[in-house]
Parts: C-alpha cells; structure tokens; sequence
C-alpha cells in the first residue's frame, strides 16, 4: 500500500529512531564530531549536547546555529526587541530574545516526545502557562526570525512549515539585505497568508516604522 508523504512523517514523528551511544557509560556528547546527522533526536537527547555550539532540533534532526551573528542583524534583533519590550510592559504578553528555547511538542509533552527545539531570534508568548526555566513548552504568539547567509533555506521553508503545523499565530521574516519585513498571519484554515502590509493582527496598535527599522539604530 502507498503511504503518503504527509503520513510517512507523522509516522516518523511517532515512531522516531531515538540516539543510542554504544557506549553505556558516556552520557555526554562533547563534539559536534560524535553527532550521526543520520538520527533522529529528541529534547531529552538535546541536553546532553554538551559543546559551545549552538543547534536546532527540527523534526528530531539536528541544525547548527551560524556562528555569531552580523551587526546589521543584531542592531535589527535589538532595537525590534526594545520596541516589543516597551510596547508589552505591563501586558499580559513577554518577549524573548535568543538564545531562547521554544520547544515544539507534535505527539508529547514529555521529553523524550519532543523532536523540534528551536531559538528563534524573537518571540512573544502570551500565555504565561507555557513559560518555564528552560523557555517556552508550546507555540509562541509571535516568531520574529531575521535572515543571514546560509539560514535561508532553514527560516524561509523548514521553520516556516514547523511555525505553521505548530500554530504560531504570526510568523515575521526580516531580510535585511533587501530591507523588507514580511509578515505571515495564520488564516482560518491553519495556513499562512502573507499581510498585504506589516502590520501586526495580534497587536493592531504596536506602531514600527519600518523604515527606521532599518535605517536607524535607535529609532524605529
């Protein structure tokens, strides 16, 4: 029998080929080196992760952040989070900055059921319940990524399907080479519909310029 794309990953999803070290008595992996990029992963398996670089677990696969960012992209993450931060004080609503780990459950709220861990540049939850010391246990409000060379692919198609199947309401793409902020709003049907402009449906009266945004250091 034919097996639809769509099924065969959620069977994968629920059945998943879990890291096992041959090794009983190392229970830390202490080089990206050790890593079998052919295995699936799980958040349990993501704490013994124990080097300096930084990764992402999408769909039990595991991606490596870039190295330290650009200062274009960090004067962007930076002064949109300071906008966020300013404009939530005193509301029910937080926003983070990366590093920050949002953990993306699809079949388990436990641990070892968890196979997307992302750190997306910004994100703003609203529902306290899903805050914890580790980060985030569910889908964020709002995921603002900006792009870099080498993570196109990553926030373009994989994190943007991720965002999508895991009901992030607002998913904002910044690209700061072509200057343009796209926002992605899900529709009735669980799907992303661009914005014709970018305007936030979440906080209708949050005001960015978006040319400041990228213009200026200080004033957005």
């Amino acid at each position: 029998m034919k097996v639809e794309p769509k099924k065969a990953e959620d069977n994968q999803l629920k059945n998943p080929k879990k890291y096992t070290n041959p090794d009983a008595d190392q229970h830390l992996i202490t080089n990206v080196a050790d890593i079998d990029f052919s295995r699936s992963y799980s958040y349990e398996d993501y704490f013994r992760l124990a080097f300096e670089d930084r990764v992402e677990l999408i769909k039990g696969k595991i991606f490596r952040i870039n190295p330290a960012p650009s200062l274009t992209h960090q004067r962007l993450c930076g002064s949109l989070y300071i906008k966020l931060n300013e404009y939530l004080f005193n509301k029910t609503c937080e926003v983070f900055i990366a590093p920050f780990d949002v953990r993306l459950p699809a079949v388990s709220m436990e641990d070892e059921g968890i196979f997307t861990v992302v750190q997306p540049d910004i994100c703003v939850v609203c529902n306290s319940r899903k805050l914890d010391e580790r980060g985030c246990l569910g889908a964020p409000d709002l995921i603002v990524e900006i792009l870099s060379p080498g993570n196109n692919r990553k926030e373009l198609i994989d994190k943007y399907l991720i965002y999508e199947e895991a009901g992030v309401k607002e998913y904002w793409i910044i690209n700061p080479e072509k200057r343009v902020l796209v926002v992605y709003q899900l529709n009735g049907k669980g799907r992303y519909q661009a914005a014709n402009d970018p305007v936030s449906a979440i906080f209708p009266d949050f005001n960015l310029n978006v040319n400041n945004l990228f213009s200026s250091r200080r004033s957005v």
